[in-house]
């Protein structure tokens, strides 16, 4: 017997519903087929559709702050008066429905045309805008121009063979055979078309000129502009061995990297993944799910410690070990003869397919060669302007002064790469928009995901509740009392609240 699909939750509200019913800041019910949420922002109600434009997170058990509502998987906002995605990682609206109050009954038969972004209108408008990388940044950037509203000239100019796409799922469900490669678009193809956003793909900037504003392409070609991003994000590290280059070993960076690597992985037997951190391990994972027998070797003495600390590293490590995962830690890959890899230990391991994932490095030499200034990143003010006035920089090189912790910091996050991305695009047209976003990042293991807001490169405390083995904790990094971060298991509400509270923190 065919499966059927689940009736949707929670009641008809084309009935109606009294408002005695309606006790919370949301609720969860539907017309026809189509699952609504309900939420409550002072005297208002308002009606959206229930699910996160991002991955279909359900928004009833996310968190409602004023006229937005945050999605519980990976903290997307959404405005709940025109249903616009303002903070990424979604990038789509939801839709908004209208709500009718007859009597102490409310009711939502139909959806509204879908209202226009909240725009406060383009303060100053440059003729042309040029985005260097063809990333999160860069996208979400050249995206919020044209929500924006901003009708002058974009042009994008990406190093790689591929339109943008979900770079997350590239070492998630994609490398695991479980996602097709049409959900990895971030737009479809024609969508530059008809935006008028000049995508120019396996374009190699080699220089700026600042004194002339213009960027040069190798083979000399320049393209002037009045404001650039640079958006270049990062490489992936190469190890200094012998056989690092043959083609069955490799790195995960582009969508090339993913595809290269299940063209190895088909028909493999067995594969090597070079280290413990979250590439490596989601990498594992997604070997694992391909039924292949995975040996992770790696330096450190407990994957992901340096980030997540003991408790967390010592779950993760037994985590992957119930999914068959075989550790070599402590040790590293010194050779890579044929399909022979020879650890330092002395240990030879049998790999058909060799994926490393030692961590990446910014791509910095084009913002170096135009002598911008230079701090661990591109050191950029709290409006992501670099020392160079009508140069910003987004993403994994950038490096601002963080009001949560204090100090300047970069991360190589997607979603904070997006979201410098979307406020550099504000700040391109005359906002002096402040990026004060707390840092977020999500990681995914089998089916056990990980939310991490905030930032801590040290902490002299972890405070856990709840139970690590269990599956069902939040774990905050602390320094002299205060909170830096929080990592979660199945506690999501509580990382939106951990993450809203760091917010209103802040400075």
């Amino acid at each position: 017997m065919a499966d059927q699909q689940a009736p949707p939750a929670g009641p008809d509200l084309s009935l109606g519903i009294a408002l005695t019913e309606f006790t919370g800041a949301t609720l969860l019910g539907h017309v026809g087929d189509e699952e609504i949420l309900l939420a409550r922002s002072g005297p208002e109600i308002f009606a959206v559709d229930a699910h996160c434009s991002h991955y279909h997170g359900p928004l009833a058990e996310g968190l409602v702050d004023g006229e937005t509502v945050r999605c519980p998987w990976h903290h997307a906002c959404f405005d709940l008066r025109t249903g616009e995605a303002i903070r990424a990682p979604a990038l789509n609206p939801i839709a908004v429905w209208k709500v009718e109050h007859e009597g102490a009954r409310i009711f939502v038969r139909q959806k509204i045309e879908q209202p226009k972004p909240r725009v406060r209108g383009v303060v100053d408008a440059p003729g042309r805008i040029v985005i260097v990388g063809g990333g999160a940044a860069g996208f979400a950037a050249a995206e919020m121009l044209r929500r924006q509203g901003y009708s002058g000239g974009i042009v994008m100019l990406s190093s790689e063979a591929a339109a943008p796409v979900d770079r997350p799922n590239l070492s998630k469900d994609y490398l695991a055979g479980s996602a097709p490669e049409d959900w990895l678009p971030l737009r479809p193809e024609d969508f530059y078309a008809d935006t008028a956003i000049d995508l120019r793909l396996n374009a190699e900037v080699v220089s700026i000129d600042s004194k002339a504003k213009a960027v040069v392409l190798a083979g000399g070609a320049a393209v002037a502009y009045d404001r650039l991003l640079l958006a270049t994000g990062a490489e992936p590290v190469r190890l200094p061995i012998p056989g690092a280059d043959l083609p069955h070993v490799h790195v995960l960076r582009s969508l090339a990297d993913c595809r290269a690597i299940i063209a190895s992985a088909n028909g493999a037997r067995r594969a090597v993944v070079i280290g413990a951190s979250f590439i490596g391990l989601e990498a594992a994972a997604a070997l694992r799910a391909r039924d292949i027998e995975v040996h992770v070797v790696g330096l450190e003495q407990r994957p992901m410690e340096r980030v997540l600390g003991t408790a967390m590293g010592d779950f993760v490590r037994a985590l992957h070990e119930e999914h068959g995962v075989i550790f070599h830690l402590g040790d590293t890959v010194t050779l890579i003869d044929g399909k022979r890899a020879t650890l330092k230990s002395g240990a030879v391991i049998e790999a058909d397919v060799v994926v490393v994932g030692v961590g990446v490095r910014p791509r910095l030499a084009l913002a170096e060669k135009a002598g911008l200034a230079i701090d661990h990143g591109v050191a950029v003010s709290a409006y992501l302007e670099t020392s160079v006035p009508g140069i910003y920089a987004a993403g994994d090189i950038a490096r601002w002064p963080d009001s949560h912790s204090g100090e300047n910091i970069r991360v190589e996050h997607w979603v904070v790469a997006e979201r410098q991305g979307q406020t550099a695009a504000r700040n391109m047209l005359g906002r002096r928009e402040v990026f004060d976003a707390v840092p977020f990042f999500w990681s995914q293991h089998y089916d056990v995901p990980i939310n991490y807001v905030g930032h801590a490169e040290k902490w002299d405390e972890i405070a856990v509740e709840g139970d690590v083995a269990a599956r069902d904790c939040l774990l905050r990094y602390k320094s002299g009392g205060r909170v830096l971060a929080v990592a979660s298991i199945y506690r999501d509400l509580a990382s939106l609240e951990a993450e809203l509270a760091m917010e209103k923190a802040k400075g």
